[in-house]
Order: structure tokens, then C-alpha cells, then sequence
């Protein structure tokens, strides 16, 4: 059963169908468990990723059987996953990077977004919604394209993309807006990242609205949603698997994690999956030039009313990481008038502050850093000629803050960084790092084909493929031109 970050009665709790239809609560509040289940990993030195997905879905949803849970992770997570094992690792330096990026559009989001199509379904099924469903994404850059592929063609679901004109990497722009599919819309907006995921909120809570699509249930396809954020989970468990039978460390031996954070989701799994009962010691949280979340965690001042930076690292361009919602309420003893209070702060202000208590507890578990956009270069262009191994831009976030963590604290405890992107879909940036050389994105990609003798199929020839979404509109537009989409 689920409560909401913003009202904590358990009488009030809903089935995880429920979340996983609605994404947000009417509250306003993101859903979360009432109880983690603690498993017992420690048995699963033989599983394979699916098997794992399998035990961890089980132990979250009340579906109406296991069979259906075997049928929803077997269909998601096939030949659709360039690698076998989904999320396969390798030792780079002093860290152990999780390929998350194997998926048909090379994000991370991928793993979660192959998946949620199939609990929508499910879920709809068993609420017995007969209406279709319009799920509204907002995206920085990955998440667009991860969930066009994962819900295109699905009867019954509508999925509309808003992502910042200008505010994405050249692949990430095409890979979206030549997505094929008869349910699927792609919107430019003027603005940025918090701006579209302001809107999709907004639209959430807005009644009037919601009456004009009355033939619609609204849904959402980012993390806010219980169910893109739950699949995330399996990876970590998987990986600390994979560390074991690789002799690298041994069962219950204690890891951290490091994870390249915008929207504070992917390390909000990680945190969940420590709940659940994986020894995850620190959870280290690198943000790029935007270090709204360094900042917070240093000071307990959140604070958006500050200067929004394009990067090379696009996906990472937030400056309202929503999932943070979820972290604080965890960490408060899950005190929704406390989450309550900050948010409408965060809504009329700009800014909220945590006390103290709360932020030493919270510091005994997080540690925070950033890297510029200088940095990261360097960054990409070290790992790459010390070791052979090219990190995409947000990786070497990670990478980056990782070193000041290891060089700060003299922990040698293992880490997993969260490998979040192929480079292919941000050619230009690693190319310019490690030659030096100013390429347009076709060349880039064709010389990082022969750098990494490899390729991403995801990326692939997407300048030559037909343009099918050329939507342009002004964040005040956003609402008309998606009651467009569903008159």
C-alpha cells in the first residue's frame, strides 16, 4: 500500500495500481511505500537481472498474481537490451560503472521506461479503467525519447513530450522528434526543464482543465511516477550481485554509490534499495554547473531563485529536483506537514530551509559535489587515455565528483557510478574532449565509431530519418496545444 508525501495516513493508503495510474497524488504529494520490505539478496547469487526484477516488483506491487509480474519484467526486458545483462558493469580506475545505457534509446531511462508501459497496462486493468490514458512527460533530454519508445503503438495511451527548445543535445532533439508511433506527440517549449515539469504539474492539479479531457485519465511518465522510479531499484541490487561474483567484494561486504543527478531519482533508487537491505554506506550526489542539490546539502537551503545554466551536460539542467520531495519526507520520519510547509515555501518563495537535526542526519549519508563544464572535459579526456574507456558528459560528473569524494574522505569503500548515457547521443562533447577538434554531430558520431569501435543502434543514422514533430510553442501555449492533442 502507498501513502503520499504530503498526507501520511495509512487509512488513506492507495494500491500501487493506483499510483502507478495516477502518478501524483491529488495532494499534490509523490507516492511512496508505507513499509520497504527488507529481501533477502543475500540468496540471489544466481539470479539473473530478470530473475531479480521479478522478486523486487513482487515484494512492491499487490498485483494479482506473480505470474503477471513474470509476464510484465520478461516482456520489458529482452533483446530489446543490446547486453544479456541488462545493466552489465566494468572496473574503470578506482570506480565500477553500471552500464545503464544498453536500452533502445541509450539512457538510463530505458530500464524503467521499458517497463512502465507494461505496469500501466496491468494497472489499468486492474482499476478496470476503460478511458485512455494521456501520459504528459517532461524531459531534460533522455526521458522524452525513452518514454515515446516505450509507450509508442500502445491502444488506449496518449503520450505528449515537453522538452526546453534549444535545451537538449542535437541526438536528443532528433531522437525525438522523428519518433514514429500513432499516439505519440513531441511539444518545444520555450523555456527550460522547470519550466516543463512546472506545467505538467500544474496541469495535474488543474480541475478545470482536467474536465475538457474528461475522456482522458492523465498520467505521468517521470519519475514523480511510483512506477518509473521503482524499476531503478533492481539495478543496484543486480550490480552488488555482479560485484560478488566477480571477487570484488564479498556477500553483506558494504558499497557506495556515486550517481550524476538532476531530478534526484536514479539516486533516490539507489536510497530505496539501502532500504530494502542492500549495504549502501554513502550515497554520493554529483550535480553539473547547476548545484542547487550541492548547495542544499551543504547548508540546508534550497534555493532556485538563481541563474539557470545551459551545459554540455543537458540532462542535468534542473534546478527543481522533484524527487527530493520523496528523500526528505523518508528522512523526516515521513513528517508530511513538515513536506507540506517546505514545498508551498519552494511554490511561493522560491526557497525552503531544513533544520539542523535533519540536515546532520542527512549528511551522514549523502555527500554532494559538482563539476563545471571544464572539468568534465577533462575529465572524459583522462579516463579516456588512462584507461580506454569513454564516459559520456554526465557520467564524468559523476566520475569527477567521485575523485573529490575518495581524495576528501580517504574512503576506498567500492563505488558504482551510474552510467547514464551512451556518448553517442552527446558525440560532440566527448569527441571536442578528447581531441580537441569542433565536429558537427554526424562527424563526431562517425569518429567515435572508430574511437570506441562500436556503435549505438539508438543514435544511429537519425539525421537522415524523417522529421515528424515540429511543435513550437511558448510556455503559456502549453495547455492548448495539448487539449489539441486530445480534442
Amino acid at each position: 500500500m502507498y501513502i503520499n508525501t504530503r498526507n501520511n495516513d495509512v487509512e488513506q493508503a492507495v494500491f500501487s495500481y493506483k499510483t502507478i495510474i495516477d502518478g501524483i497524488a491529488p495532494t499534490g504529494g509523490l507516492f511512496v511505500p508505507t513499509k520497504l520490505p527488507k529481501l533477502n539478496y543475500q540468496d540471489w547469487i544466481n539470479k539473473t537481472y530478470q530473475d531479480m526484477a521479478v522478486e523486487i516488483f513482487d515484494a512492491l506491487l499487490e498485483f494479482d498474481n506473480r505470474e503477471s509480474i513474470k509476464e510484465i519484467v520478461n516482456n520489458s526486458y529482452n533483446t530489446n537490451f543490446a547486453s544479456e545483462e541488462i545493466t552489465p558493469i566494468k572496473k574503470v580506475g578506482n570506480v565500477y560503472i553500471m552500464e545503464l545505457f544498453h536500452g533502445p534509446t541509450g539512457a538510463f531511462k530505458d530500464v524503467a521506461l521499458q517497463a512502465l508501459p507494461h505496469l500501466m497496462v496491468k494497472s489499468k486493468s486492474l482499476a478496470n479503467k476503460k478511458e485512455d490514458t494521456a501520459i504528459l512527460v517532461a524531459t531534460s533530454g533522455d526521458t522524452g525519447k525513452a518514454a515515446l519508445e516505450g509507450f509508442k503503438n500502445i491502444d488506449g495511451i496518449k503520450v505528449i513530450c515537453l522538452y526546453p527548445h534549444k535545451g537538449v543535445s542535437k541526438m536528443q532533439d532528433l531522437q525525438m522528434r522523428t519518433t514514429n508511433g500513432h499516439n505519440t506527440h513531441v511539444i518545444a517549449v520555450k523555456g527550460n526543464f522547470d519550466d516543463c515539469q512546472a506545467m505538467v504539474k500544474e496541469i495535474f492539479s488543474d480541475e478545470n482543465f482536467k474536465s475538457q479531457i474528461s475522456n482522458y485519465t492523465l498520467s505521468s511518465a517521470n519519475s514523480i511516477n511510483w512506477g518509473r522510479l521503482m524499476p531503478q531499484i533492481v539495478y543496484y541490487f543486480y550490480s552488488y550481485i555482479q560485484l560478488v561474483k566477480q571477487n570484488q567484494i564479498k556477500i553483506n561486504d558494504k558499497i557506495n554509490i556515486c550517481i550524476p543527478t538532476g531530478n534526484f531519482g536514479n539516486i533516490l533508487a539507489g536510497y530505496y534499495a539501502k532500504e530494502m537491505g542492500l549495504p549502501i554506506e554513502r550515497l554520493i550526489c554529483a550535480s553539473n554547473k547547476n548545484n542547487i542539490l550541492t548547495d542544499f546539502f551543504k547548508t540546508g537551503h534550497y534555493d532556485k531563485k538563481r541563474d539557470f545554466h545551459k551545459t554540455n551536460t543537458p540532462s542535468m539542467d534542473i534546478l527543481v529536483s522533484s524527487n527530493l520531495e520523496r528523500y526528505l519526507f523518508e528522512k523526516s520520519n515521513k513528517d508530511d506537514k513538515l513536506i507540506l510547509n517546505l514545498m508551498r515555501d519552494l511554490l511561493k518563495d522560491g526557497e525552503f530551509r531544513i533544520g539542523s537535526e535533519l540536515l546532520a542526519k542527512i549528511n551522514k549519508e549523502v555527500f554532494a559535489g559538482f563539476a563545471t563544464e571544464t572539468e568534465i572535459l577533462d575529465t572524459i579526456k583522462d579516463v579516456y587515455s588512462t584507461y580506454n574507456y569513454v564516459l559520456d558528459p554526465h557520467t564524468a560528473v559523476g566520475y569527477k565528483v567521485y575523485q573529490d569524494y575518495a581524495r576528501q574522505t580517504g574512503d576506498t569503500t567500492p563505488t558504482l557510478l551510474g552510467g547514464t548515457a551512451t556518448p553517442f547521443k552527446f558525440s560532440h562533447t566527448v569527441i571536442k574532449a578528447i581531441t580537441g577538434e569542433n565536429m558537427d554531430e554526424e562527424k563526431a558520431i562517425k569518429q567515435l565509431e572508430v574511437l570506441m569501435n562500436d556503435y549505438h543502434e539508438g543514435v544511429k543514422d537519425l539525421e537522415k530519418k524523417l522529421i515528424l514533430h515540429n511543435t513550437t510553442c511558448e510556455i503559456n501555449e502549453i495547455k492548448s496545444e495539448i487539449l489539441k492533442i486530445l480534442s
